[in-house]
């Protein structure tokens, strides 16, 4: 099995070109969800949450207010780092469960669907495709807006918060376009998925699997012997 990063900017789309693949088959692990799920009440990363960022951060259910959470971090670039410090790790831990369960049940590639997938460039080494989900930054801007109900500075300091898509376009393997109607957008999603489909990579990664597995098993095996010798 390898591995594909999808990502995008802040209303590029990315989550509209995740589902459409979801519902050709492709596993999907979401970090967006995963993150949600290791901060849940009372998890470690929860208590370093409140420990840091105080209690002003919480409903009256003792969740965390993502949005509150969210207005704080978008405006100061060093509490975004802290914030990342104390998920990323746990967020990753969770991902790896996910993919080593993919692996086992024989899929020939998982799409880990992860925003800031070029910002911390902590798993694009372990990735054989990244695909980034693009539209031009007025559409951007326009769809953040009506989206979340924000006034033009509000919206422009969150897609300030991250890597500018052009930048981030650049880095890519695939680029979606998604400035356009749905139906395009869709049209390429089936060509990448038929690319993806076709590729023999996965054969290549699970025979060297197998071939460390086994290597493994034979060094633990004589040294076992030598042991009983």
């Amino acid at each position: 099995m390898f591995l594909v990063g999808l990502t995008g900017g802040i209303s590029s789309g990315k989550s509209t070109v995740s589902a459409m693949l979801r519902e050709l088959g492709c596993p999907i692990i979401d970090a967006d969800l995963v993150a949600r799920r290791v901060v849940e009440r009372d998890s470690a990363a929860y208590r370093r949450i409140v420990r840091h960022f105080g209690p002003e951060v919480l409903l009256e259910s003792g969740e965390i207010d993502r949005e509150k959470l969210g207005q704080i971090i978008f405006a100061d670039a060093e509490k975004r780092r802290l914030l990342n410090s104390i998920t990323h790790p746990e967020i990753h831990k969770a991902m790896l469960k996910q993919i080593v369960f993919y692996f086992l049940r024989g899929y020939r590639y998982v799409v880990l669907d992860v925003p800031l997938l070029f910002e911390t460039r902590r798993l694009t080494q372990f990735l054989h495709h990244t695909v980034v989900v693009y539209c031009d930054p007025a559409t951007q801007l326009s769809r953040l807006m009506q989206r979340n109900g924000l006034d033009q500075e509000q919206a422009e300091q969150r897609v300030a918060a991250q890597m500018p898509l052009n930048e981030k376009r650049g880095l890519a393997k695939h680029v979606i376009e998604n400035s356009g109607g749905r139906e395009d957008t869709h049209r390429q999603v089936l060509r990448l998925h038929t690319k993806l489909e076709d590729s023999m990579e996965f054969l290549l990664v699970r025979v060297v699997a197998m071939a460390t597995a086994a290597g493994l098993g034979g060094a633990l095996l004589y040294a076992a012997k030598l042991l009983a010798s």
